[in-house]
């Protein structure tokens, strides 16, 4: 867990604690500390807001970090002011995003989800997600291959519909590692 506001590392751990399968080993105030125990500690799940660390904030830390080499995943929590840190988060490769106002046990459950492989975005900003992608495709320089394919758009629409892994899998007539794959090449 990454945040320079101790009274907010504080309450978060205590709302995670009462999930017995969670654990959090360790506890960072700042990007640089945060990249340190990351090497060190090779946690499951990061715990990160954007603007959390005065000397390198976390999204410095996602684009510092090569998470191809840990088995960290990313979850960022935010306000949600600026849907850009959410989608520039998204690029950098958080695989969830948590909104500061969502209830405590969507909290806990989008840290069992990003676990499980899952991506974790609510409606709203699957939506702003989405645009932006399409967006910098449609404005940025050409591509050969667009950012998402079809079938990957039809697997986004359904994730923002709240469907998992299975049962998008059993919709689309494809395996639920191929329901993965996608994003891991993306986002």
């Amino acid at each position: 867990m990454a945040d320079d506001h101790a009274i907010f590392r504080d309450g978060l751990r205590k709302l995670i604690d009462g999930d017995e399968d969670i654990t959090i080993i360790g506890e960072a105030q700042n990007g640089s500390e945060c990249i340190k125990l990351l090497a060190k500690l090779k946690p499951d799940i990061l715990f990160a807001r954007p603007s959390a660390c005065r000397k390198k904030d976390g999204l410095a830390v996602l684009e510092e970090v090569n998470f191809d080499t840990i088995p960290t995943r990313v979850i960022v929590l935010t306000a949600a002011e600026d849907d850009r840190d959410v989608v520039r988060a998204m690029r950098l490769g958080a695989r969830g995003v948590v909104l500061k106002q969502s209830a405590t046990d969507l909290l806990v459950k989008s840290i069992h989800r990003v676990h499980a492989g899952e991506i974790w975005l609510d409606n709203r900003m699957t939506a702003e997600v989405m645009k932006a992608f399409a967006k910098s495709s449609e404005s940025g320089p050409r591509r050969e291959k667009p950012l998402l394919s079809d079938r990957e758009k039809e697997i986004v629409q359904l994730v923002a519909q709240g469907f998992r892994n299975k049962e998008i899998g059993e919709k689309l007539f494809i395996s639920e590692q191929t329901v993965k794959k996608p994003f891991a090449q993306h986002l």
